[in-house]
């Protein structure tokens, strides 16, 4: 049989165990711990050298099975999925610097990341610095013997810049430095993170994968594509474990340290989720082009911004990283702080609420609420407007959208 598409392998993949009913849904493991018939086999099951479930704030059947979906249509060799995207990125970031470390990224960060890179890390003795990502030159000028990761968003919220990613893995592995990309923005059927040269792909499985907002997550994956023995942290553990070293560390260390694994009801909802993944990406990113297509030529809206549009200066590199529609979400400006608030407050049909890529569309200001703990000055260095607002296109109409922009901007 000739290999499977994107749906077949995500439909189709086998269990750990034979179900005791057969059920075609893997079932809930509401069950925090799991019984052993000797001491022996609970030995070797805690100390790693059987696969056996033992607790599940380190491994659950459910949560497993979620994560082989994943691994099985991105063709990763490690998935770790934890309890939020955050918690994606914190696992990540901790399992690879030190004190004294590094990391190479950009000021166009989700507020939390940079808050996270900036105030937390800085706590622990790990430097940042901030470059442009869509100047390889730059990027590779920031680098040094101490950098642990090159971070970055693949489109970056909400300003929606594109690096070019081949370019910056090409600087990357040049000088033996991993690409940790947050991916969220454009699922797995549209981007394959892999053949850009990403070596740790993170994404909040809250998104799109969920499916209808029903419950939180992120996900590590892990491609086996990086040299460890070049890390500053992980090149002695390399000796031993080769392309292993980062998911060893992470399933063996970190995750089980900090306690963030993901819970088995959600695994479940996401498994679910991952079914219609690529037909509610279809339908949102198509919905997507077509009604910013219309917004542009609104004399009310200052500007749009979303790659996927031609007089976007990063439509060409978008293109040809995530095809025709990279994503159901943009942004547009509307001529001040006052007149975004004003639309927001007359919306009917599109909900004001935080999040991306509900089955509903979504509107917020990004530069009051998710950036709104920073200051003027921040925002402004990160390219964060008053006059910006941010949507996630959902699965409505483009009709009855477009009905509802024309309404709220009278």
């Amino acid at each position: 049989m000739e290999e499977l598409s994107f749906e077949g392998k995500i439909l189709n993949t086998p269990y750990g165990k034979p179900d005791a009913y057969n059920a075609l849904s893997m079932p809930v493991y509401n069950s925090a711990a799991f019984e052993f018939e000797t001491a022996e086999q609970m030995e070797l099951a805690f100390t790693g050298r059987a696969a056996d479930h033992t607790y599940s704030r380190i491994t659950n059947p459910t949560v497993q099975y979620f994560e082989d979906r994943v691994r099985t249509i991105t063709g990763a060799f490690g998935v770790t999925a934890l309890n939020s995207g955050m918690a994606a990125i914190t696992n990540t970031i901790i399992a690879l610097a030190q004190t004294g470390s590094n990391i190479v990224t950009s000021r166009h960060l989700f507020g939390n990341t940079y808050s996270f890179f900036t105030f937390t890390l800085a706590a622990f003795g790990v430097e940042i610095r901030f470059c442009d990502l869509t100047n390889a030159a730059e990027v590779e000028a920031n680098i040094d013997a101490n950098t642990c990761a090159v971070f970055l968003e693949i489109i970056t919220n909400p300003q929606l810049e594109v690096a070019d990613l081949k370019a910056i893995s090409g600087v990357a592995k040049q000088k033996g430095v991993p690409v940790v990309a947050d991916t969220t923005v454009i699922p797995f059927c549209a981007f394959k993170a892999k053949n850009f040269g990403v070596n740790i792909e993170i994404v909040s499985s809250t998104k799109y994968i969920s499916g209808g907002a029903t419950g939180l997550g992120g996900l590590i994956i892990d491609y086996g594509t990086f040299n460890w023995q070049q890390s500053p942290k992980l090149g002695e553990l390399a000796k031993q474990f080769g392309p292993a070293t980062f998911t060893v560390k992470m399933r063996k260390e970190i995750h089980r340290n900090l306690g963030a694994y993901m819970t088995p009801q959600t695994a479940y909802m996401q498994t679910l989720g991952l079914e219609t993944m690529s037909l509610r990406y279809e339908k949102a990113s198509a919905t997507c082009q077509a009604l910013v297509e219309k917004l542009e030529k609104l004399p009310e809206i200052a500007s749009v911004n979303y790659t996927g549009l031609l007089t976007n200066k990063f439509n060409a590199i978008s293109k040809a990283q995530f095809g025709e529609h990279p994503g159901a979400m943009f942004t547009f400006d509307l001529e001040s702080r006052e007149a975004a608030f004003r639309f927001m407050n007359k919306l009917k049909l599109i909900k004001r609420a935080t999040n991306l890529f509900d089955n509903k569309t979504l509107a917020i200001h990004p530069a009051s609420t998710i950036f709104g703990t920073f200051t003027p000055e921040v925002r402004r260095e990160m390219n964060v407007s008053d006059n910006t607002i941010r949507i996630s296109v959902g699965l409505e109409s483009v009709e009855d959208l477009l009905a509802d922009f024309v309404q709220a901007l009278k």
